[in-house]
């Protein structure tokens, strides 16, 4: 699901990497919305938060808003820098980089105790942002923009759409086709409440430690993506 690229991805491949990293945006979105009382996975809100300090002239509160914002942004370009870099040479470590980086991230905050996250927020907070911002500028790109994870705005927009275009499309190849787009849609949004619920009973009982979670689903995807690989690189080798 890491290695396949554009038109060598399968739906099988789109819906591997929908589940797994939209169970961690999940996560990372309860996480930062308990912990911090504010949004960590998406810069839709902040821009609105911004727009709202600087009409009522409070600069100070609206330059936080706006490091949010910029720290997504960072994350996306980072990945997408990462990834046009190292993919000159292999493309797996164009999709190792973001996701190492996320991991380290993720598993850093984990550690921090109650005084240290009330004492960091808004580091912890961009922090957060920025580690979002790089997968879902990883998944993005691996996808074709077929596969977003962070947000589901745009996801709810097109599944409304495609549903209905289901009622009215009568020829199976294009049924077929939206059938499987709005099935992508369907795992996204399901994966990513997933996360939601189960991230929020973990951080219940373990509070940041819930970020560990995440950390660990990432890394088991890599994991088992890699030996995936593998053990299909030695079948074809023994069948030669």
């Amino acid at each position: 699901m890491f290695r396949h690229v554009g038109k060598g991805r399968t739906l099988a491949h789109n819906l591997q990497l929908a589940s797994l990293l939209s169970l961690v945006a999940g996560i990372v979105n309860v996480t930062g919305i308990f912990a911090l009382q504010t949004l960590t996975t998406n810069v839709t809100g902040h821009f609105a938060y911004f727009a709202d300090e600087v009409a009522q002239n409070h600069f100070a509160q609206a330059s936080v808003f706006l490091l949010y914002i910029l720290a997504f942004l960072s994350g996306a370009f980072s990945s997408h820098f990462f990834i046009e870099i190292t993919s000159r040479h292999d493309f797996k470590l164009g999709a190792a980089l973001p996701i190492s980086i996320e991991v380290f991230i993720l598993i850093s905050i984990a550690f921090l105790g109650p005084e240290a996250v009330k004492g960091n927020a808004h580091l912890i907070a961009c922090s957060l942002l920025y580690a979002m911002g790089l997968q879902n500028a990883l998944v993005t790109s691996l996808s074709n923009a077929v596969v977003r994870t962070t947000h589901l705005t745009g996801l709810f927009t097109d599944l409304g759409i495609e549903l209905s275009k289901l009622l009215f499309n009568r020829n199976a190849e294009q049924q077929k086709a939206l059938t499987s787009s709005i099935k992508l849609r369907l795992t996204i949004i399901a994966f990513f409440f997933s996360g939601c619920i189960v991230g929020g009973l973990v951080y219940f009982f373990q509070g940041m430690l819930s970020l560990l979670l995440a950390a660990a689903i990432l890394i088991f995807g890599w994991v088992y993506a890699y030996l995936k690989f593998k053990i299909l690189m030695m079948k074809r080798k023994l069948q030669h």
